[in-house]
């Protein structure tokens, strides 16, 4: 088995520069870096995880946890694309992720207690919900952590401006003709459902719009479902609306479905503006003009703010909010006739 002292032996640099190197402190030189990741990769050498362990006091781990109603976590391609890119990130510093469990040897336990117990050198949390014990907890603990997709305070937080997003979705109806715009929202109780809202709102008095209560519906937690139940509730109006916002991208399709199965098409009688800019969005027959989060972008920032904070000898605070932008496809078309 390749050993430290092996490669301090190739390099003629010393243990502690070696070790220095292997766990990416920044006081070594480019040129002392170089020569031992070539010695490293041409030895085959893999660290001891004990072994880096004990002599960095870390674990080298981070700790990964959804707090969100739907149950859906990694499997929602906002949250899977947003957790791949905080992956790929964490990787290059050498970190591992270590995904959250309730339960530790059959004894209920907090993600809290989870992470205490197993030692991990920060948290990454993606959530939604707006009151959760558990995340003011951690929040008062001395574990280093980044939230996503929620702003609040006495945290990192990265999460899309998601006002914006609401602004950009009606601006872009309103220039293709639309006056009557209807919105399918998220539930009130996540931060982005509450957001998404309240920018669709702002932003359809900011155009001298009216909002008829009944073109406002509540679409749940975000799931393909929840958006085909309120297309179907919006449907039976006696008038329609000529364009509907959906304030994510699962439920526009579901949204989409109800229409088509209700003998109508979309975007002739109505045209729909999702948010989000999921994969399937692109590839479906019409393809689904939405709100881009940059999920690439959130991931990366995530993980500097929360290494950061790792490396930090004291505590940090910083707010990220990220920009998103209209795609346009083809699920929305421009109005010439007056819609009343």
């Amino acid at each position: 088995m390749v050993t430290i002292y092996d490669i301090a032996k190739k390099t003629g640099y010393s243990i502690s520069t070696v070790s220095k190197v292997l766990n990416h402190y920044s006081d070594v030189g480019d040129k002392a870096k170089k020569i031992i990741n070539e010695a490293v990769d041409e030895l085959g050498y893999f660290p001891s995880s004990s072994a880096r362990t004990l002599s960095t006091k870390r674990s080298w781990t981070i700790g990964v946890v959804f707090v969100e109603d739907s149950g859906i976590g990694i499997e929602h391609p906002f949250f899977n694309a947003v957790i791949e890119s905080f992956k790929k990130s964490a990787e290059k510093e050498g970190y591992d992720l270590l995904f959250a469990s309730n339960n530790i040897g059959n004894e209920p336990k907090t993600y809290v207690d989870h992470f205490r117990y197993r030692g991990v050198d920060g948290v990454v949390v993606v959530c939604s919900t707006l009151n959760s014990p558990d995340m003011d907890r951690l929040m008062e603990s001395d574990i280093p952590s980044v939230v996503i997709d929620l702003d609040m305070r006495g945290a990192n937080v990265v999460y899309s401006d998601n006002l914006l997003g609401s602004e950009l979705a009606v601006d872009y109806l309103y220039s293709l003709g639309h006056k009557k715009i209807a919105h399918i929202y998220g539930s009130k109780t996540l931060f982005v459902g509450e957001q998404r809202l309240k920018g669709f709102i702002s932003a359809m008095e900011k155009n001298k719009l009216t909002v008829p209560e009944e073109c406002l519906i509540d679409g749940g937690i975000f799931t393909y479902e929840g958006g085909k139940k309120a297309m179907e509730q919006m449907l039976k109006l006696n008038a329609l609306p000529s364009a509907v916002y959906v304030a994510g991208d699962l439920m526009a399709i579901g949204a989409i479905a109800a229409i088509q199965e209700a003998g109508l098409n979309v975007p002739d009688d109505i045209s729909i503006i999702g948010f989000d800019d999921i994969q399937i969005g692109r590839y479906m027959t019409p393809g689904l003009t939405t709100i881009r989060q940059e999920t690439t972008l959130i991931g990366k920032t995530a993980a500097t703010l929360l290494i950061d904070q790792i490396n930090a000898k004291e505590k940090q605070v910083m707010s990220v909010k990220i920009p998103v932008r209209l795609i346009e496809r083809t699920s929305c078309k421009a109005i010439t006739e007056l819609v009343e």
